[in-house]
């Protein structure tokens, strides 16, 4: 499946956010795959922020890295760097923008 998210970055931090995307632990990347993530990409915009992610089973994978120390470290070094986060709560798992249009 498909899942696009929106997230927004603060202004004054766009290039730690960018910086902190080029290192981004192979132990976290691995535990995304494993928790079912074949792919994602984030676009900015301004500071605005578009995910497309590639996954089998977007709740699953939601909690399955809602409970991993390495998602919850990243989460809390993310939250330092966002005006609107990627929710991995219950909540969370229904943030997928609607799909409007597909050709």
């Amino acid at each position: 499946m498909r899942i696009a998210l929106h997230t927004k970055v603060r202004a004054d931090r766009v290039d730690e956010y960018e910086a902190a995307h080029r290192e981004v632990p192979e132990e976290l990347t691995a535990a995304l795959r494993a928790a079912g993530a074949s792919r994602w990409t984030i676009w900015r915009s301004g500071t605005d922020l578009f995910h497309l992610l590639e996954v089998a089973d977007y709740p699953a994978m939601i909690a399955e890295l809602e409970k991993l120390p390495v998602n919850i470290v990243w989460q809390a070094r993310m939250a330092e760097l966002l005006d609107v986060v990627h929710d991995y709560s219950a909540e969370g798992r229904d943030a997928a923008l609607p799909v409007v249009w597909d050709l």
